[in-house]
């Protein structure tokens, strides 16, 4: 019978093995949600270092909450399993724009990475959470 423990052997790897990158999935994806939750929620506020980058990117500080209003509802939309290829559409128009802004300013190298950064992790974890998307990439076979 090792004929039938093998299939079932290798399903059980197969198993482990998605449930794996699966977590890892989550995990990376975490750390957008997270930051991109907190960036939103300080836009809502005029608190100071808001009203600062507002102004230094030129950028009218009413509209501090609408964009974070913006960032909000973007990563809430990646967060839901359903709608994350979405929520990953919108965030990386999100950070295009972030990042066009601190080129504009001539920012220095990290204001102008840390949003490519972010996209990178916002694909990553989802591209390790989302199976689908593994089936577009061309296989190494």
């Amino acid at each position: 019978m090792p004929h039938i423990t093998a299939p079932l052997a290798q399903s059980a790897r197969s198993t482990a093995s998605t449930s794996k990158r699966l977590l890892a999935g989550r995990v990376v994806s975490a750390v957008p949600i997270l930051f991109m939750t907190f960036d939103g929620g300080v836009k809502l506020f005029n608190i100071a270092p808001v009203v600062d980058a507002s102004r230094q990117l030129g950028y009218a500080v009413s509209l501090a909450p609408a964009i974070g209003i913006l960032a909000l509802v973007c990563t809430a939309i990646y967060a839901i399993p359903r709608t994350s290829v979405l929520g990953a559409i919108l965030l990386t128009g999100y950070l295009g724009g972030a990042t066009a802004s601190q080129v504009r300013i001539g920012a220095g190298v990290f204001p102008v990475f840390f949003p490519v950064m972010i996209g990178a992790l916002v694909w990553g974890g989802l591209f390790l959470r989302e199976s689908r998307l593994a089936a577009l990439l061309p296989s190494r076979s």
